[in-house]
């Protein structure tokens, strides 16, 4: 089986002042179609640097990124973009809801953006499985911390993306919310075959994926699987 992401060599470097800083150092990584990664370490690793890069956020410095088979370190920004928008659905730590939406406004606005129109039936799938259905006409205020994230990762993946790109999204909630959303993500992993990286710092968070890879100084020094 091919890896939906590859890595070789990754470096990215920033220019602070006079200094070159380098946030990732020749990271060498593969992902499996279907697979749950997390990927922990402390603060200013390259955690969400390599999460960044991989999703065509960033630009690498050099080596490469392969991802659905298409080599990001070789494509313009507005190729980037295109791939983006169709491979890749990102969940933040904050829920970057539009507050005048309801729940369905917020989600149904990014099939729209993607160009293939409403999908009813991908729509009842997706807010069914993650057990938003009854929610559907609150405005984020109206809304928990847990359930925004739901319509979060809903809007994220309503475009069937290669990947779920994940950033610290149980970092603003409470230890209940925490779980009720870790447990979303494996629902869809496990139901849907959705693939996952998640970055978080938590242990508890990453026992839910299948394998962790621990970044240390821009590298991944180990990967881990998941009893």
């Amino acid at each position: 089986m091919e890896p939906i992401v590859k890595t070789e060599d990754l470096w990215k470097i920033y220019r602070s002042g006079k200094v070159d800083v380098a946030a990732l150092r020749g990271v060498q990584c593969e992902v499996l179609p279907g697979e749950f990664i997390a990927v922990m370490g402390p603060s200013g690793c390259g955690k969400s640097t390599l999460l960044h890069v991989i999703g065509g956020l960033a630009q690498a410095t050099r080596g490469r990124v392969l991802l659905d088979g298409n080599d990001l370190t070789r494509m313009s920004d507005a190729a980037r973009t295109m791939l983006r928008r169709h491979k890749v659905g990102f969940v933040f730590q904050r829920f970057n809801l539009l507050p005048a939406l309801d729940a369905r406004g917020n989600i149904a606005i990014a099939q729209h953006i993607h160009g293939d129109g409403f999908d009813p039936h991908r729509f009842d799938t997706v807010t069914r499985l993650l057990g938003i259905s009854d929610r559907l006409h609150h405005r984020p205020a109206e809304l928990s911390g847990g359930e925004q994230q739901r319509v979060a990762i809903a809007r994220a993946i309503i475009n069937e993306p290669k990947i779920l790109l994940a950033d610290e999204p149980t970092g603003n909630l409470d230890t209940k919310s925490s779980e009720s959303v870790l447990r979303m993500l494996r629902k869809l992993n496990q139901d849907l075959g959705q693939t996952v990286i998640l970055i978080t710092h938590n242990p508890e968070a990453a026992s839910y994926a299948h394998r962790v890879l621990h970044m240390r100084d821009g590298q991944i020094v180990d990967g881990i699987p998941v009893d």
